[in-house]
């Protein structure tokens, strides 16, 4: 696949897409303590697809990767620049890391079993991979009223086991709980806060929508607002708003060497 004029490695332009992903995609700490904890007692890591380095733990000495110009500009002053370089071609040398990461970035990858290898090359401990489980993304109660976002989701989110499977050794899987009030605004996020799909900078924030025609967002609009006013998305869905987390499909893969 060719690199986007930004220099975007994966399926979505951000070049096009990234202008509000800050906004929307801050990093979310007890997403973040869980990822900490995956890491262990690593004290280097890789970063790959690391986007504008919401997750790179501040304790660690983080090495980062970012094919996107727009992303790599949009990093905090206070974390490192990043690498321009692709998950596939990792420019080190074999064990250069205690651990690397890669969050919400595998999906994207034009060549994820090259990847995945790239990442267990580099490490000497473990590979962490943050994503979702594409057979539940579809589960979510969006797709009610914006199926093709989920199965464009579900379509390129890869299997876990795959994951697993390239990482080698034993590998784990577990559930990462979502928040209510999650400050990572990914799809399933706003489980609770349903009025967040209708402000298109947060749908924005999500690649895959940069993937369908306006009429869905239309739909979506027309649709969930009328929803949201008769009160019908709350006696379908009323618990929602009192819940404190959701078990959706975010998961971590963790690949132990």
């Amino acid at each position: 696949m060719d690199r986007h004029a930004d220099g975007s490695a994966g399926d979505a332009d951000y070049g096009r897409i990234g202008a509000v992903y800050t906004d929307y995609r801050r990093p979310d700490p007890r997403i973040l303590a869980l990822i900490e904890q995956a890491l262990g007692a690593a004290q280097t890591v890789l970063n790959v697809g690391a986007g504008a380095g919401g997750y790179e733990p501040r304790t660690r000495q983080v090495t980062a990767v970012e094919p996107s110009a727009t992303m790599r500009a949009r990093r905090p002053a206070d974390l490192r620049p990043a690498i321009d370089a692709v998950a596939q071609a990792l420019p080190f040398a074999d064990r250069s890391f205690d651990a690397a990461m890669a969050t919400f970035s595998v999906h994207q990858w034009p060549d994820l079993d090259r990847g995945l290898a790239e990442l267990r090359r580099v490490a000497r401990g473990p590979v962490v991979i943050l994503t979702c489980d594409p057979l539940l993304v579809e589960q979510f109660w969006l797709a009610d009223y914006a199926p093709e976002v989920l199965a464009v989701e579900a379509r390129r989110y890869p299997a876990l086991d795959r994951i697993a499977g390239a990482l080698g050794g034993a590998s784990l899987i577990e559930p990462a709980p979502i928040p209510f009030d999650c400050t990572d605004g990914f799809q399933e996020a706003y489980y609770g806060r349903p009025e967040m799909f209708l402000d298109r900078g947060a749908r924005l924030a999500c690649s895959a929508w940069s993937f369908l025609g306006p009429e869905v967002e239309a739909r979506l609009e027309e649709r969930l607002g009328a929803d949201l006013d008769s009160g019908a998305w709350d006696a379908a869905h009323e618990g929602l708003r009192r819940q404190a987390t959701f078990d959706g499909s975010l998961r971590l893969v963790i690949g132990r060497d």
